[in-house]
């Protein structure tokens, strides 16, 4: 637990994300978590379960829709004609928080490594499929919703996935 104590509890079940924050309201978001269920395996596109971190917070103070790859703003916002140009791609905006798991032979190193699967929090441009299990092993969030998160978390807050 950091920041005063304060962790993620990702629901697979309910799709929703609650930031805990010990003495204030908890903040609910809904979310889209994999269309292939749960999972630790690489190449499974499902969600990784159990204890992680936030490994890095990228994208702080980049616009609404800034399209990333490898983790770095490519330049692009993110339009419906982008979109045109690119159907199949699998679009991370606005912002990245990158879990690592914190449970060797779980979800920690290895095949099940959640970081080396490039597992994150971050906004899509499918904000209609929010609330339904869709994404490809990530954590969709709408894109106002995870800048929200992103500045109220930090590197290191605890991030627990369950079913």
């Amino acid at each position: 637990m950091t920041q005063g104590g304060a962790w993620i509890d990702i629901s697979i079940a309910d799709q929703t994300l609650a930031l805990i924050e010990p003495g204030k309201a908890n903040r609910v978001y809904p979310v889209s978590t994999a269309g292939n269920g749960p999972g630790e395996k690489t190449g499974s596109e499902c969600t990784p379960r159990g204890r992680h971190v936030i490994r890095a917070c990228i994208g702080a103070g980049q616009p609404v829709n800034t399209v990333f790859a490898g983790r770095r703003p490519t330049g692009e916002i993110y339009t419906p004609e982008l979109y045109n140009q690119q159907p199949g791609r699998d679009w991370i905006l606005t912002r990245i928080l990158w879990l690592s798991g914190c449970e060797p032979g779980f979800n920690r190193l290895g095949d099940v490594d959640t970081m080396r699967r490039y597992i994150y929090i971050h906004g899509t441009p499918y904000e209609q499929q929010i609330g339904t299990a869709v994404s490809r092993g990530c954590v969709r969030m709408r894109n106002e919703d995870i800048i929200d998160l992103f500045d109220r978390v930090a590197a290191g807050t605890a991030v627990e996935i369950h079913e």
